[in-house]
């Protein structure tokens, strides 16, 4: 079984500096913690958690609580890439991931379930910053980072949801489009305010009126929400030649519903999601969509939430991650209108 007598030997540093990296010391030079780093994957070293976590005086285990409506837990392409990215940061760093779903077991209090197992952190995604348990694990004296939340004094990590959507808008002004929509996800969440705040400044920016019905509440996004939407909007008196779609389960619904009404995606509906999610390239036409670094988000969230554990951290820090727009099949030039 490999030591930390081995990971010291191969490196070439004393077991002091071996254990300042395991244990994220701030006081180690890069080259030092690559070398170590480096030692510790190709010997495969596995430390005794008992041990470790008897000499540190840490529960070695990071909590991770999300929110999401579909019931399809961490299958859902978004909270399982953040999670993932979130974790394979993590268990560089030995540390272990204790999920929790807010939707499922809405009787037990999560934020006593985690403090009880006494966590070294927490990762919160998705959940509304007035949640009695958010504002529990906020006030307690706890490490944590808050993915796509708006809270005052605390660790966030978001996309840039409002960029996102003007990047939609522009390319949709650029194809030739003015009477654009928007499905937005449930006015509640954080994400889609901030997603309908961008579609509505990108309006702005090219003086296109926004009439009464051109944004429809999708509802949590999933799949029935959008089509529901797009069925109201291909009603609508001024029917719109393009919509942006706050997410791409939504944006799948909408296309079921232009198929079903015999009208043609892209020739007489442009549609836009929000997300890139893996089916996303595989509808037809494959949807093109403004994609978030979902594994980015998550690592991200890791990285600050270490740096808070080990007091590398001045005060609250917010970092907002890019998003690109993928191109694919799903929008088309307007017949007769130039793009400049």
């Amino acid at each position: 079984m490999t030591t930390i007598y081995d990971i010291a030997k191969k490196s070439g540093y004393s077991i002091t500096t071996v254990s300042k990296v395991l244990n994220h010391h701030p006081n180690v030079s890069e080259k030092a913690k690559e070398k170590v780093l480096a030692a510790v994957e190709e010997l495969n070293y596995m430390p005794n958690s008992t041990a470790r976590t008897l000499a540190t005086k840490k529960s070695w285990m990071i909590g991770v609580v999300f929110n999401e409506h579909l019931d399809i837990g961490i299958a859902h392409p978004f909270f399982g890439q953040v999670i993932e990215g979130a974790k394979k940061h993590l268990e560089f760093y030995n540390y272990d991931l204790l999920l929790v779903s807010r939707n499922l077991d809405t009787k037990r209090s999560y934020s006593d379930h985690l403090l009880r197992r006494g966590v070294d952190g927490v990762i919160v995604i998705n959940l509304s910053p007035d949640d009695k348990e958010v504002k529990k694990i906020h006030e307690a004296s706890i490490p944590a980072v808050y993915i796509d939340m708006a809270l005052e004094k605390a660790n966030i990590v978001q996309s840039d949801n409002v960029q996102g959507s003007m990047l939609a808008v522009d390319y949709l002004y650029e194809l030739g489009h003015r009477k654009i929509a928007h499905i937005a996800g449930n006015s509640s969440t954080f994400v889609a305010r901030e997603r309908i705040l961008g579609y509505q400044q990108a309006m702005g920016k090219y003086s296109l009126p926004i009439p009464d019905g051109y944004i429809v509440d999708g509802g949590y996004y999933a799949s029935e929400g959008g089509r529901k939407a797009m069925v109201q909007l291909l009603a609508h008196t001024e029917r719109p030649t393009a919509v942006f779609v706050s997410g791409d389960y939504m944006a799948i619904g909408a296309m079921e519903a232009v198929k079903d009404a015999r009208l043609r995606i892209p020739e007489d509906i442009s549609i836009i999601g929000f997300d890139d999610i893996s089916v996303a390239k595989y509808t037809a036409p494959p949807l093109t969509t403004v994609r978030q670094e979902k594994e980015l988000i998550g690592r991200q969230a890791a990285m600050l939430l270490l740096d808070e554990i080990n007091g590398l951290l001045k005060g609250p820090l917010a970092r907002k991650i890019p998003v690109r727009l993928v191109k694919r099949g799903s929008c088309i030039q307007m017949s007769g209108i130039s793009n400049t």
